[in-house]
């Protein structure tokens, strides 16, 4: 038997995540993709938080099942995070906000890093 809510709930997540992929790639602020797309930015922000959701919910089914995750355009204000080789030491950690990319260590301030990550954040 056909799901049909299952498979509308899923449409309409991949609408949303297209849409918030193209405001990204616009680079305009949800407040001035919203006004130019004529899209209530209440509607956008509960997208929002529905995708998070999703994200959360399929992370979480994903590591109880043991299956590997199709990966999703971070929702605004969230950072992707990937793994790929790189000269980087095991003590070293890099964050990519945007197109920022700041590297940590064990020695780095965590309170100034928390602030450099929020600055770029706010910025992207």
């Amino acid at each position: 038997m056909i799901d049909t809510r299952k498979i509308t709930k899923e449409y309409r997540l991949s609408h949303w995540i297209q849409i918030m992929q193209e405001r990204t790639e616009s680079g305009l602020s949800i407040k001035g993709y919203c006004e130019r797309e004529g899209i209530h930015q209440n509607v956008y922000h509960y997208w929002q938080r529905k995708l998070r959701a999703a994200a959360v919910m399929t992370t979480t089914e994903n590591r109880v099942s043991g299956t590997q995750a199709l990966p999703l355009l971070p929702p605004q204000g969230w950072a992707t995070i990937t793994s790929r080789p790189t000269d980087i030491s095991p003590e070293k950690i890099e964050i990519e906000i945007g197109k920022s990319r700041v590297t940590a260590d064990l020695e780095t301030n965590m309170e100034l890093l928390t602030e450099v990550c929020r600055m770029l954040v706010s910025l992207c």
